[in-house]
Order: structure tokens, then C-alpha cells, then sequence
């Protein structure tokens, strides 16, 4: 689940119905200024404990090497990293990677690159890359905002999936959400033209704020009046319908960037 364990009901706990609780470890760490002094960071996720099968521990250590980037302060070359200049789509926090892997499985003409930081996802999602034998899928297992301003060229990114994020639904969390300014903005630097952002979500409350925050990010314009009818391409996730057959509505955002004149 995402710079925050985004993504297809990233929040394998179900976040959805009911969040984080008061006793959850606070998504802090430190960062050196370049006056040589340390501040804290606020994190869009948290990492929560979660039991890995044998089948996801082993293809986790057999598969990191081959399938994962690791985090590095350097701008990627996604030519050198895929053999190709296909378009590239990013999913942050995808979760258990099911719905990952069916979409980069059904694009074999497009790039995938996952951000996660879940081990168990993680693991899943390598396992899915080999039985599948896909070859436009990678990973890196770190902090989705920390690699985006760090890793990811400027106008480099065709899409940005963002699926089910944890919703931060207590008010003293709101900060940590990551579909909102200036997070939407980094997204915004990163897309190329004509590059969409597709945000989907069953919290109301984060759809609406959603739906400003992308609303006031320039450069960025909504393909719809409002929320954005399912896109039949993306998969329905196991977390995904276990909101809908609990009521709860699914909302759904794609915003595009602008073309330069």
C-alpha cells in the first residue's frame, strides 16, 4: 500500500472502513536540510505488519533482484530500464499487485512501474511478473513521493494510478493524504502532456477533496464534469468488492494534463 499503500485496496486491511487507529505508529522520518540541520516528514503511509505465504516470501527473495529498482538518488532511464521508449504508466501502492499485473499483462506495448512499500504485495506481485512472464513491469519498494522527487524525470510519465489509498479518514490524519496539494502538483510535473492522473476511491469524504485538490492543480483538467465513470479496462479488485457489496459507492477521478501550447 502505497507512499502510502496505494492501490487496489492497497489497504489490505480494509482502511477504507474505518482507517488507522489512535494507537498507530505516526508516518514520520527525517531528512537533512542543507543547512546540515534535520527535519521531520510527514509520510503518506504506514507500514503495517502483515504475514507473507511461503510462496510470497519465496518469490520475494528469489525475484527482488531481477524485478525490483532499488531506491537511489539518481533520475531513471526508464530506455535503459525496459529496452524500449514505450509509455510509461505508475501505480502507486498497488497493493497485492493482482490488478497490476492484469493491466501491464493486457498492455504488453506499454511500461508499468509499481511503487509499494507492503512486502507482501510486493512478494505477490513478483510472483505474478514470473508466472505471467511479463516483461513491462517493474518495481520499487520505497516511498512513492520520496521516488517521484527524486527518481522520476520531469514530463516522463503517461499515467498515474492511484487505487484505493489509505484514506486517512481522521481529521488529525488529513495531512497525510496523498490526493492533495502540493502531492498533486509533484504529479502534475511528472505526467507529460496529455498524461491522466485516475484516482479511484469508496471513502466520500477523500473523493470530494479529491476532486478539489486535482480541480485546483494547474495544468491539470478534468476529462469529466465531475467523478469519471468506471474505466471497463481496470479491474474490479477482491477489496474493491467487498465495498460494494457492503454499499459503500465507489468514486472514481481522471484528470488529464494539459497540452503545451
Amino acid at each position: 500500500m502505497s507512499d502510502i499503500t496505494e492501490s487496489e485496496g492497497q489497504n489490505t486491511e480494509s482502511l477504507s472502513q474505518g482507517g488507522s487507529s489512535s494507537d498507530d505508529p505516526v508516518p514520520f522520518s527525517t531528512e537533512r536540510t542543507d543547512e546540515g540541520f534535520f527535519r521531520r516528514t510527514i509520510k503518506t503511509y504506514v507500514i503495517r505488519a502483515g504475514r507473507m505465504t511461503d510462496n510470497e516470501r519465496r518469490s520475494y527473495e528469489e525475484l527482488n533482484q531481477v524485478w525490483c529498482i532499488p531506491f537511489e538518488h539518481r533520475t531513471l532511464n526508464f530506455a535503459e530500464i525496459f529496452g524500449n521508449t514505450n509509455p510509461i504508466t505508475m501505480e502507486i501502492g498497488f497493493g497485492m499487485g493482482q490488478a497490476t499485473a492484469q493491466i501491464a499483462a493486457a498492455n504488453p506495448d506499454m511500461n508499468y512501474l509499481g511503487s509499494e512499500v507492503h512486502v507482501p504485495g510486493i512478494g505477490r506481485l513478483l510472483y505474478e511478473i514470473k508466472t505471467r512472464q511479463l516483461k513491462n513491469l517493474f518495481i520499487i519498494e520505497h516511498d512513492a513521493v520520496e521516488i517521484l522527487e527524486t527518481m522520476i524525470p520531469d514530463n516522463s510519465i503517461s499515467a498515474f494510478h492511484v487505487f484505493f489509498p489509505d484514506p486517512w479518514p481522521k481529521k488529525k490524519h488529513h495531512k497525510r493524504r496523498l490526493m492533495q496539494r502540493p502531492h498533486t502538483d509533484l504529479l502534475a510535473q511528472k505526467l507529460a502532456p496529455g498524461g491522466y492522473i485516475y484516482f479511484a476511491t469508496d471513502w466520500d469524504e477523500y473523493a470530494e477533496v479529491a476532486l478539489e485538490e486535482l480541480s485546483h492543480t494547474p495544468g491539470l483538467h478534468n476529462r469529466y464534469e465531475s467523478y469519471a465513470p468506471h474505466q471497463e479496462w481496470r479491474p474490479r479488485t477482491k477489496f474493491e468488492q467487498k465495498g460494494i457489496d457492503a454499499g459503500r459507492e465507489i468514486h472514481e477521478l481522471y484528470f488529464i494534463r494539459d497540452e503545451e501550447a
